[in-house]
């Protein structure tokens, strides 16, 4: 029986099905999903039935002649690459890794981004060829797969002579986990690759900088650099972003930056993903740089920020010679210049944007990154934890504390208070004149002057969540008309009335 099949390295479908002795997989351009899956399935249930009748002409149906008969191990071959067809296959039947993984990657290339294809081109010929080149795909077991990552955890790079980091090892297991899946697919052996998981990877290495921090480094840069240092800490853009933005994608009448290209390798680039596509919006610090700027470069480059020539900022020039020394002048903690991105995220997250919005400006396409990576640094920038709740408290919320750890709510506390007052006078009727005092203890709503401080702070930030306080925290007028008065029992009812059993004997 045939089934419907997805092709690994390029998302697409195919009708995998047997016909006169041989195996034969018919490639579409159908993208992986529900409605084209079921209308595939339809195409090749009537395939079948044709094939059962035997009124199936293959020609007639798919355009082009049957294949001829062959050996069971070279009719699994794909049969729309006929360079697999066409490579000196090994006494076992299968190419040897290096063939088929040139014809992988010239297969794959073709959906891939220039600077992914360098990457992954890059990763093939350094480490994958060298070690497996010249074995057979269908040969490589799961022990070689292991033994070659154990290979790679002790590989020391050139530049800082330190291993390769878990994230790096993991990148270069992928393109040897997609060919080896697909040679298993295409030539009907187990993968070598199944069960085997990446290795675990440390968390993002996220160390934004303070707001005194940011201050340092815009008043001491170079002045040439102030306007790209301004638009980097409070946009968010990724270095390639900024580095590629060009003029045609500044929208001063709407103040928007349309985010649309990078530069990627010295060369321009697709972005990295497309939710990247996005529309950044500029505060009056961005718009007001990027004016100066244009004074500068807006009539002689068609690029925003670049250099003498006209042409985009040399990225590894950037570091050495900007970027580098001006942390060390500063006395600033060495970090990525990446930083600059991750700042403007922490920022916007302690200045209370909402997060949807956030994550929007940034070019991700959910909130979970946001949450997961950022969320833990707003106090550090902010110093007031829980400040927010704090003026909340303050506005709505009055409670008075007495002896005997008995907290006494509002409403409460001048009943109680009296109560005491009178038993004070009964048990010492000389000391009745102090007791005409004023007792601030009993006069849980007078104001002080901080407290009329606070409110006046917090009404104009709370204004937004009246509706909200209005649930969390219902007025005790309200409460009190919607209560009938025989069903009403105070909280502290019980504690009245035991407060004047212990007492009366005393009276």
């Amino acid at each position: 029986m045939g089934s419907i099949r997805r092709h690994e390295s390029k998302g697409t479908l195919f009708m995998d099905f047997r016909h006169a002795g041989q195996r034969l997989r018919e490639y579409t351009s159908l993208a992986d999903n529900a409605a084209n899956r079921k209308r595939l399935q339809k195409a090749l249930d009537r395939v079948e039935a044709e094939i059962a009748l035997g009124t199936f002409d293959y020609q007639k149906t798919f355009g082009k002649p049957l294949p001829s008969s062959q050996p069971v191990s070279e009719a699994a071959a794909d049969e729309g690459t006929p360079e697999l067809q066409r490579n000196p296959m090994s006494r076992t039947g299968t190419p040897t890794f290096k063939e088929f993984a040139d014809m992988w990657f010239s297969e794959s290339e073709v959906s891939w981004r220039r600077s992914y294809k360098v990457t992954q081109r890059g990763s093939i010929d350094q480490y994958l060829i060298p070690y497996f080149g010249e074995k057979e795909v269908g040969q490589i077991t799961k022990a070689d797969v292991l033994a070659f990552r154990a290979t790679l955890a002790k590989v020391t790079t050139r530049k800082s002579q330190s291993t390769l980091s878990n994230r790096r090892i993991n990148s270069v297991m992928k393109p040897l986990r997609q060919i080896l899946n697909e040679a298993a697919d295409r030539l009907e052996f187990t993968s070598a690759f199944r069960n085997i998981k990446p290795l675990k990877m440390k968390r993002s290495d996220v160390m934004p900088f303070t707001l005194d921090e940011v201050q340092q480094i815009l008043t001491t840069v170079r002045a040439d650099y102030r306007q790209y240092f301004t638009v980097r800490f409070f946009t968010g853009m990724r270095t390639g972003e900024a580095h590629g933005l060009k003029w045609k994608y500044i929208d001063f009448e709407r103040r928007l930056i349309l985010v649309r290209e990078a530069i990627v390798l010295k060369e321009e680039d697709e972005l990295k993903t497309d939710g990247s596509v996005r529309d950044i919006q500029m505060n009056d610090l961005v718009f007001d740089a990027l004016q100066a700027q244009f004074k500068v470069t807006g009539k002689t480059s068609e690029f925003v920020f670049c250099n003498r020539n006209g042409t985009p900022i040399d990225n590894q020039n950037f570091l050495n010679r900007v970027w580098s020394p001006l942390l060390r002048h500063l006395d600033i903690p060495h970090r990525r210049a990446y930083q600059m991105r991750h700042t403007a995220a922490t920022l916007w997250l302690a200045s209370g944007e909402a997060p949807e919005w956030i994550a929007r400006q940034l070019g991700h396409t959910s909130t979970e990154m946001l949450f997961r990576v950022y969320s833990r640094y707003v106090p550090n920038l902010t110093r007031r934890d829980g400040s927010a709740m704090e003026r909340l408290l303050k506005q709505h919320i009055s409670v008075t504390p007495v002896q005997g750890n008995v907290i006494r709510l509002p409403e409460e506390a001048q009943t109680v208070e009296l109560v005491e007052h009178e038993c004070a006078e009964a048990v010492q009727p000389d000391k009745s004149a102090a007791s005409q005092g004023v007792d601030h203890a009993s006069a849980p709503y007078a104001p002080t002057a901080s407290h009329q401080h606070a409110d006046d702070t917090a009404k104009g930030e709370a204004r937004s969540n009246e509706q909200l306080v209005e649930v969390l925290f219902p007025r005790s007028t309200a409460r009190r008309k919607h209560t009938p008065k025989a069903q009403s029992l105070s909280p502290l009812s019980f504690l009245r009335s035991a407060t004047s059993a212990e007492r009366s004997p005393q009276d």
